[in-house]
């Protein structure tokens, strides 16, 4: 049984529908009194009735994208310490060509170590060992996440007996040519998860998909550099000083470059969690350079500065991730651009602006 009722005024006591908007009945209810007004002569005669533009917040409750449910020290682990072993493995592999034993060892370690954590970090993130197994049971080209699986496995083994094979001394052929092997993989290694979290909704990684493996890549060389400094002697450290000097100097120029160029989506990079933890990697980072280039000569100087650079590249990778999180739950940053895009291509479309280009996605 119905309870409205038909009145002059409308129905009165209906149950609005889904395609409700909330609020609207007091918009048409003041619009109808408006009306009667000035055909009366009562207040408001010739008034134009103003209804403030709504502010999207969210649809009936709910965010526009569904929130990041990765956690900070697993994924932010991840993404550094698979930057760090494939960077390590490079550098490793062009000290042993170089004639440069103590550069080359610890590398090798360090390498096999990042390796080990990062994935550690991933199955502790997937849960159970078995999800990551699964992943392997099929090669798909399109799916980063299934080329970066297979990109762990290939690389592991050849980092595990590049450095068993340099601290047991046996095989040395064997060992050379997996230390060449597991530099050959690892650029791959150091960039992939770049156009893993590119490859998302998340308007803070999305937008920046044209310069994040960039700025992973050099932000990987930095943390190299800085594990060389603190691990070899002075006199073989030569590589990994011009590897950390050149990676941070990029990484900073890169990663400021970007989040200019992504305009709103860039924001994030600049507030809250994700700025400190942005503007904390930059100080670290550009100190830490300093420090390699000051400390030529001094040990305990250069051991600081790679410190330094392991820790400003840690706090990249988090800064990235946690601008991620606060763009997915901001729906400010999906809703505006894509606005913004619409009309441009309408604008396009009618006419309007015969000259204007056709609308761009940021970072492009």
């Amino acid at each position: 049984m119905s309870t409205s009722d038909v009145t002059k005024e409308g129905i009165r006591g209906q149950r609005p529908g889904r395609e409700a908007i909330t609020g609207a009945a007091d918009v048409a209810g003041k619009e109808q009194r408006r009306r009667r007004g000035g055909r009366r002569g009562g207040r408001g005669r010739g008034e134009p009735t103003r209804v403030p533009d709504a502010e999207f917040r969210s649809y009936y409750g709910k965010p526009v994208l569904n929130q990041i449910v990765w956690e900070a020290p697993d994924i932010g682990g991840y993404l550094f310490l698979g930057g760090l072993a494939g960077a390590s493995s490079v550098l490793a592999a062009g000290a042993e060509l170089t004639g440069r034993p103590e550069l080359a060892r610890p590398l090798k370690y360090t390498a096999l170590g990042a390796i080990s954590g990062s994935t550690v970090a991933l199955i502790h993130d997937l849960g159970r060992p078995e999800r990551f197994l699964n992943m392997l049971r099929v090669f798909k080209p399109t799916s980063p996440m299934s080329v970066g699986s297979w990109i762990l496995m290939t690389y592991g083994p050849l980092a595990g007996v590049a450095a068993a094979t340099s601290l047991t001394g046996w095989f040395p052929r064997t060992g050379r040519a997996a230390t060449l092997g597991a530099a050959a993989m690892g650029p791959l290694v150091a960039t992939y998860t770049a156009p893993l979290v590119c490859d998302t909704a998340v308007p803070a990684w999305h937008d920046g998909h044209r310069y994040m493996p960039f700025v992973f890549a050099s932000s990987a060389a930095a943390a190299a550099g800085g594990a060389g400094l603190v691990t070899a002697p002075l006199a073989q450290s030569g590589p990994a000083r011009r590897a950390a000097v050149g990676g941070a100097l990029l990484e900073t120029a890169l990663s400021s470059t970007m989040e200019h160029r992504m305009g709103l989506s860039g924001e994030p990079y600049r507030r809250g969690r994700a700025g400190v933890f942005v503007r904390t990697a930059k100080a670290l980072t550009l100190a830490g350079a300093a420090g390699a280039v000051l400390g030529r000569r001094s040990r305990l100087l250069s051991a600081v500065s790679g410190a330094a650079l392991l820790a400003g590249s840690a706090c990249t990778r988090l800064g990235v991730f946690h601008a991620g999180k606060q763009s997915a739950a901001d729906p400010r940053y999906t809703v505006v651009p894509q606005r913004r895009r619409m009309a441009e291509r309408e604008a396009a479309r009618e006419g309007g602006d015969a000259s204007a280009p056709p609308a761009r996605e940021p970072g492009d």
